[in-house]
């Protein structure tokens, strides 16, 4: 039996929305909308549904990938409207598709990022931004379950493919960023984090990063 994905987005409030929770709510929205799924195998099977790039809490994006396996009630075609019906406001399935290729072809993630800082500073954090991304090298410490402390380091720039889009206005700064997906991948808060400590004279009161695309190893949109 082949599988299916739904590409979805996750926007709005729906940003609150931890990762073990959206798997909750899509296997429960299967439910919901009458569609069944394939379970595991086993003495205590569960709903077979499979995100490969978890989104970190507090983003948004318009790319989300759900791989999963439809058995009954529903098309390719009617299940986004079958999903939309019974899903959270914030959650909205695109399309549906049989599945494509396999999860380690995925490569790169485009991130449109907005910084506001506690001033007119835009000008000085792109110049700032661009300084930092074109370094040989640039440390930044952060937290791992792996690692006996708690933490652990991680030089950001070989995993930054290319700096896309750096536009200032005032207080506000927009960057669209390629990162690298996995093996390892590079989550944009980790960049931050780095950034904020590089350059506290810059301090930033808010900041949101949307996910708009993923891509494969040839830098064209995955499916």
């Amino acid at each position: 039996m082949s599988d299916q994905r739904i590409l979805f987005a996750k926007e709005g409030t729906a940003r609150y929305i931890s990762h073990l929770d959206l798997m909750h709510t899509m296997e429960r929205a299967f439910l919901r909308a009458g569609i069944t799924i394939r379970h595991t195998a086993g003495f205590h099977p569960h709903p077979y549904v499979s995100i490969p790039l978890p989104l970190p809490l507090f983003f948004s994006s318009q790319c989300e990938l759900l791989e999963f396996g439809l058995v009954e009630g529903s098309t390719l075609e009617a299940l986004p409207a079958q999903m939309n019906r019974v899903l959270p406001a914030g959650i909205r399935v695109l399309d549906c598709y049989d599945g494509g290729l396999p999860f380690r072809k995925l490569a790169f993630v485009r991130y449109d990022i907005t910084l506001e800082f506690a001033g007119d500073l835009a000008q000085e954090g792109a110049a700032a931004f661009r300084s930092l991304t074109s370094r040989e090298s640039f440390v930044v410490e952060k937290r791992s379950k792996k690692a006996k402390s708690g933490f652990t380091q991680v030089d950001v720039i070989p995993l930054i493919e290319a700096v896309e889009a750096v536009e200032a206005q005032g207080d506000t700064l927009r960057l669209t960023l390629l990162l690298k997906a996995q093996n390892p991948g590079l989550n944009p808060d980790v960049l931050l984090q780095g950034f904020k400590s590089e350059y506290p004279q810059l301090p930033i009161v808010y900041s949101a990063c949307h996910r708009r695309e993923i891509l494969d190893e040839d830098k064209q949109v995955y499916r």
